[in-house]
């Protein structure tokens, strides 16, 4: 089984949306006037070349992002709160194409949630399942959805998504699931917090766990130190976030956990190295 990292570009951020400080509005307040910027982080999304079928997990940013009038004049964050660099050809399809694997044969795209820096690849897609928990795919529609940072106005015409409903079904610590695979080996399980209805995808290999962690934090020692991001508090709530990174810390004390958040410039390597060791071991 193949693993692919895709970077689909860079982002800035100001430095307290990865560490947040405040609760509520003042969070998010604390975030938007932060005068300090990251560095440029990786957009990623992630290729399992699984024998059941392709699978993408997120779908990176358009290269549209730089249009003028992409994103919505009128709202704050998107005026003042990230600065995005994409090219066409670092968008999903093209690097697709260039691994040897059409978009026409991806299987399943499992969203983590649907911002823009994780949906804007959707297009790429139009022949593949595409599934986001029912929690996410509503809270992001119409104009309440833009108000939380989300572009409905920018999926494409077609999108229609299976809504992934949560079961009893435990993974480790979390109580719920949605089993994607006949072999039983792709879990998607909720996390909220960044928003009320982000998802994450594990991978279990048997002798460890690849979790495509989306948002729910920005680095490895953020999901260490339980430290909550700054737009939590728009999303599904600092106390939310708070308890997703506790249930995926306690996973990581049951199995060997390779942790991969979206934008933690570490994340590729981390994953590279964890393959590596296990050819080898």
């Amino acid at each position: 089984m193949k693993i692919h990292a895709i970077k689909t570009g860079t982002v800035q951020v100001h430095e307290r949306q990865r560490t947040g400080t405040g609760r509520g509005p003042l969070r998010f307040a604390n975030t938007l006037f932060d005068s300090n910027w990251s560095e440029p982080l990786p957009i990623l999304a992630w290729v399992v070349e699984h024998p059941e079928g392709i699978l993408v997990v997120d779908t990176g940013e358009t290269a549209r992002a730089g249009e003028s009038g992409y994103f919505p004049a009128w709202h704050p964050y998107f005026r003042w709160g990230l600065r995005e660099q994409v090219h066409r050809q670092e968008e999903i399809g093209p690097q697709l194409e260039r691994l040897g694997i059409r978009s026409r044969d991806v299987r399943w795209v499992v969203m983590t949630h649907l911002h823009t820096d994780h949906a804007g690849g959707l297009s790429h897609f139009p022949d593949s399942e595409i599934l986001v928990s029912a929690r996410e795919h509503q809270d992001a529609q119409g104009f309440v959805g833009k108000a939380r940072g989300y572009l409905p106005n920018r999926w494409p015409v077609w999108f229609a998504p299976t809504r992934v409903e949560f079961r009893p079904e435990p993974f480790g610590p979390f109580v719920e699931s949605h089993v994607l695979t006949s072999a039983g080996d792709v879990h998607l399980v909720p996390t909220p917090g960044h928003t009320r209805g982000h998802l994450s995808v594990a991978l279990d290999l048997g002798d460890q766990v690849v979790f495509f962690a989306g948002d729910t934090s920005y680095t490895e020692a953020n999901l260490h130190g339980g430290i909550v991001d700054g737009v939590s508090s728009l999303g599904g709530g600092v106390d939310a976030a708070a308890r997703s990174l506790q249930r995926i810390r306690d996973l990581a004390s049951m199995r060997d956990v390779v942790y991969l958040p979206s934008h933690d410039p570490e994340s590729a390597s981390r994953l590279a190295e964890a393959l590596t060791s296990a050819v080898h071991a």
